[in-house]
């Protein structure tokens, strides 16, 4: 059996343990939310784009991409989510739907089809710190 203190020092370097991981997304109430009551989730980084050079190549979710289409790669979310990206550099927006992997560049949160970057402003400077709300989660196809 356990002594009580050393049961104190498990407790303790749980607690320490989990105090170290930082959430990658923060849920707050508003709009957004697929679900009337529910948290709208949102997330923020740089997003870049991706076009010409991946056009008519296989998606992970198994579609074919099309820069003209409003998608986006995501590392984590569903394939299928519905995504609010907001370019707090200029205001403008756009809604995707995740149906890739990626980015595979370190700081960046999203990649967005060229019909998607054009709609918020992004192809001259190549990346934005954009705001991501998921308006609906989408179920795994893949």
């Amino acid at each position: 059996m356990l002594r009580k203190s050393s049961l104190i020092s498990i407790l303790v370097v749980i607690l320490l343990l989990s105090g170290c991981s930082s959430p990658r997304f923060a849920t707050r109430p508003g709009s957004g939310s697929s679900t009337p009551g529910r948290h709208a989730t949102v997330e923020e980084g740089y997003a870049s784009y991706y076009a010409e050079e991946f056009h008519g190549r296989k998606t992970s979710n198994g579609e074919t991409y099309d820069m003209n289409s409003l998608t986006a790669a995501h590392p984590t979310l569903p394939f299928n989510t519905k995504v609010r990206v907001n370019n707090t550099q200029n205001g403008k927006s756009v809604v995707v739907r995740i149906n890739d992997r990626g980015p595979f560049k370190d700081n960046r949160i999203m990649d967005l089809s060229l019909s998607a970057a054009k709609t918020i402003g992004l192809i001259g400077p190549g990346t934005a710190w954009v705001k991501l709300e998921i308006l609906e989660i989408g179920s795994e196809s893949r």
